[in-house]
């Protein structure tokens, strides 16, 4: 049986001990498009994500890729009770939240558990819950994601829960865009993230697109980055958490038109494409920025 949800749920996958520089963060916030507009050298505002010293701030998605930023092999699928193929899955979802900013470098330790399998009939969802703690035990970051197993439902298991995050019926605070590069994911997997889904080709017809896409997590890093330039001042060290569903694919030179609306004391948003013939086709959804 690929997947045993009794073997799966509650099993400890490990854990990793890992260090990061103030190098590592500034190369991811050039891997989801900081520096890019123009004058931003220059800038002292922009600055802040892509020049080291004491103004440099973090990101929280960076604690997303942390732990495997240096890694330069594809991501490992052992997970206890799933027996899967890379070419079957797909990034679900992913929410990081943190009691307070990142620091620009330093060491922690990521307990990673398999929380949930749920049986959606045709694929298969598997999350995941990651603790990212001192050498002291004090907690900096949890990490909360999911990946689509296409191929591997049917199992019957639980279908598990569906919730949807309602954007008002008003204009947004915050519509931009962000065009994305011919190398971009090429820029991306050099953040630890080495799955040939993003950069061969030939991997990404097998896999069943016609060109490799864009990684779901650097849309997520360009996304928050974008909600937080535009509503937050790029004030990076008010950002408390972010979640969202990755809901479709970007491709290489494709635009994402980012909306934003405050709501409630937090900052709702949706992400989809801009122009040419996938116009409006989603890219996040669900997507929630929590503020200090």
């Amino acid at each position: 049986m690929p997947i045993d949800p009794a073997v799966a749920v509650g099993a400890h996958v490990g854990s990793t001990t890992f260090s990061w520089t103030e190098s590592d963060v500034l190369l991811y916030h050039l891997a989801i498009g900081a520096g890019r507009r123009p004058g931003d050298h220059l800038s002292p505002v922009a600055l802040r994500y892509t020049l080291d010293g004491p103004s440099l701030q973090v990101l929280p998605s960076f604690g997303v890729v942390a732990p495997t930023f240096h890694a330069t092999d594809p991501p490992p699928l052992d997970l206890p009770g799933c027996d899967i193929d890379l070419a079957q899955v797909v990034h679900g979802s992913q929410s990081i939240s943190l009691s307070a900013p990142l620091p620009t470098c330093g060491t922690a330790t990521v307990s990673t558990t398999l929380t949930d399998v749920w049986d959606k009939g045709k694929a298969a969802v598997i999350w995941q819950e990651g603790v990212a703690t001192t050498g002291s035990g004090e907690e900096l970051w949890r990490v909360r994601s999911s990946i689509f197993v296409r191929g591997e439902g049917g199992f019957g298991g639980d279908r598990g829960t569906s919730t949807t995050v309602d954007l008002p019926d008003r204009a947004p605070d915050l519509e931009t865009t962000y065009a994305v590069t011919e190398q971009q994911a090429l820029l991306y997997r050099l953040c630890g993230d080495r799955n040939p889904l993003h950069a061969d080709p030939g991997f990404a017809k097998a896999a069943g697109f016609p060109a490799p896409i864009l990684h779901g997590l650097c849309s997520y890093g360009v996304v928050l980055r974008e909600l937080t330039d535009g509503l937050l001042g790029a004030d990076a060290t008010a950002v408390r958490g972010f979640g969202a569903r990755f809901a479709g694919v970007v491709f290489m030179g494709e635009t994402i038109r980012v909306r934003g609306w405050r709501e409630d004391g937090r900052v709702v948003a949706s992400a989809t494409i801009a122009g040419g013939d996938r116009d409006g086709s989603p890219v996040l959804g669900d997507c929630v920025l929590t503020t200090a």
